[in-house]
């Protein structure tokens, strides 16, 4: 292959239709030493007027990075509008940047040309597609319970002595508490409790999300999960009855919706060249009465209106038929998604047919659960989860509780009984629907939800507390809470104790950190101390699993410390001067003894 026919191919993917922001992409240089992508964010699109919509910095601290736009206008605008802008006392330089090549094609290169990684990958290659498929969605499947349980042990301890490390590198004055508690917790300075069990392993997961592909092995349209990811050259789908992690009833929707795929006359998406329809499945499932909501993903490409229409009635006619009826299929959603500009609103997925929600049970409180909604996968381990963290945290009926990041109000609706009130935060209004709804179906009368963007809805939720005694609970996605949401939690002198919960320790540990720093003038309240962690597995024959750390506040310094602090200071001042004064005369009296000779002689 020559190299010009190679780079064509890699380059290819700009002229295939369909948006990709690589086509207008600028390269940053000459950026300060520290900057945040936010505080950059808002110079461009605040202060410059520019349309930025992606920003690539290749690494943190990095003094470059990628800057994508929307078209050649808005690209151009940028290079003239930041091109020797004065920033952070920098000159930034700006100018137009290649295109990525197709990670795909170039994967595929890779493959062909390098006889050695070709090697190396043979023991991948000589698996089957089942195993494969099991390698990449549930790792430990071939690993024994009990033994995956070590391991989770394990990287859950190495996160949180990377947070204790940071801890004792920043803050001086903690270290010599932090090592005396290393020797009372096995080298953590807080306590880590035994991972706790998820109660069901096999068939666990109450939603999932499918890929609607090609198989490699059958070459027929297939509803399943992709052997690797774009990046890595694979774009291939392989069908889920192996897996284990998945309920029966939710393999069998997902091939009535794979047969209805098979007989349209559509294609599936292809990300490759962006033509076809089908996109994704996304099944939820109740483990209460295992009825079963399908939410059926699409690019309607350049479909009219009236194809649309058709389209949707025929669904609605297939989803009737007994086969998915035997199933327990009970709500069809159909979610129009195309690439979409800067700006644009998010659609939101359309009712086709039966009821609009699911209910499920946790800890004896029922959530009904709309499409969009966030609900903990693991509803039986849910029990586990939300039990442990009213544990740890104390509550009691004089406690509001402030659920930050609340869902459908799972947490909070658990919480309700042993606290005075609770009040609510979440970014997706329909959740705060589901919410507030929870709250009537299950009658109770001490919880409010609000939605909002947790960073800028906190501190107007906090002021409604009533109590003196502030719990916080935050259940945030994967990349944690944002800053202003952690100063808002410790200027808050109320919040007493904070339940951390987190799906993925090793992002939020930032968060654990800014919670933990000395008091400044940023935040002023007392910082909170780490007091116990506990693992709790949600995600049997994965890696990943729940966190639980309970924070709690350190005591203000009282005007009695204040005191005894400025009594300490004089006194050691006092015993200071005394010292120099003892040794200077000290000094004098030895300076007169070795001159006395010298006078003799004179």
């Amino acid at each position: 292959m020559s190299e010009e026919t190679s780079n064509n191919e890699e380059y290819a993917y700009l002229d295939r239709g369909g948006f990709s922001s690589e086509k207008f992409k600028i390269e940053l240089r000459g950026l300060p030493k520290f900057y945040g992508i936010a505080e950059l964010k808002k110079l461009m699109n605040h202060k410059l007027g520019l349309s930025v919509s992606k920003i690539k910095r290749p690494k943190v601290g990095n003094h470059w990075l990628y800057a994508c736009f929307q078209n050649d206008e808005e690209r151009d605008k940028a290079i003239a509008a930041l091109n020797g802008y004065q920033w952070k006392g920098k000159s930034l330089i700006a100018e137009a940047a290649k295109p990525a090549p197709d990670p795909l094609v170039k994967r595929k290169q890779e493959s062909t040309e390098n006889v050695k990684r070709q090697k190396t990958s043979d023991d991948q290659e000589n698996k089957s597609q089942e195993e494969r498929l099991k390698d990449a969605v549930t790792p430990y499947w071939n690993i024994p319970y009990d033994e995956q349980l070590k391991l989770k042990e394990k990287e859950i301890k190495h996160i949180l002595m990377k947070f204790d490390n940071e801890v004792w590198r920043i803050d001086k004055q903690k270290r010599s508490k932090i090592e005396a508690n290393r020797k009372i917790y096995n080298g953590l300075s807080f306590e880590l409790r035994p991972i706790q069990k998820s109660p069901v392993t096999e068939g666990y997961r109450n939603k999932c999300e499918f890929t609607v592909g090609m198989d490699e092995e059958t070459k027929k349209p297939t509803v399943g999960f992709r052997l690797g990811c774009y990046w890595a050259g694979s774009v291939a789908v392989a069908p889920v009855e192996c897996l284990n992690h998945i309920p029966e009833n939710m393999k069998k929707a997902v091939l009535v919706f794979q047969d209805f795929v098979r007989k349209s006359d559509l294609a599936p998406y292809s990300p490759v060249d962006y033509k076809g329809y089908w996109k994704c499945l996304t099944v939820r499932q109740s483990t209460q009465n295992n009825d079963i909501m399908l939410i059926i993903a699409m690019d309607p490409q350049t479909l009219s209106n009236e194809e649309l229409d058709k389209l949707k009635q025929e669904i609605i006619e297939y989803f009737k038929l007994d086969e998915a009826t035997a199933c327990g299929i009970k709500s069809v959603y159909i979610h129009l998604i195309s690439k979409r500009r800067v700006g644009e609103e998010t659609p939101k997925p359309i009712h086709l047919l039966g009821t609009t929600h699911i209910v499920d049970t946790i800890l004896g409180r029922q959530f009904r659960i709309s499409p969009e909604a966030f609900f903990q996968v693991n509803t039986a381990g849910a029990e586990i989860l939300y039990q442990s963290a009213i544990d740890m945290s104390q509550v009691n009926e004089q406690s509001t509780l402030i659920d930050v990041c609340c869902g459908t109000g799972t947490i909070g609706l658990c919480f309700a009984k042993h606290c005075g009130e609770v009040l609510g935060l979440e970014l997706i209004e329909k959740a705060v629907e589901d919410a507030k709804a929870n709250a009537q179906l299950n009658n109770i009368k001490n919880c409010n939800f609000y939605s909002g963007k947790a960073e800028y809805t906190l501190p107007a939720v906090m002021a409604r507390a009533a109590a003196d005694d502030i719990i916080a609970i935050v259940d945030p996605p994967r990349a944690g809470l944002h800053m202003n949401a952690i100063t808002t939690l410790r200027n808050n002198k109320r919040v007493k104790r904070l339940i951390y919960i987190s799906c993925s320790p090793a992002s939020v540990t930032k968060n654990f950190v800014d919670l933990t720093r000395a008091s400044s003038k940023t935040l002023h309240g007392a910082p909170f101390s780490p007091v116990c962690a506990l693992p709790v597995d949600m995600f049997p024959h994965t890696k990943h699993v729940e966190l639980i750390v309970l924070f709690e506040r350190e005591r203000e310094p009282t005007t009695s410390d204040v005191e005894k602090s400025a009594d300490k200071i004089a006194e050691d001042k006092t015993v200071k001067e005394s010292k120099e004064e003892n040794d200077e005369s000290n000094g004098n009296s030895e300076a007169n003894m070795n001159a006395s000779p010298v006078n003799e002689a004179s």
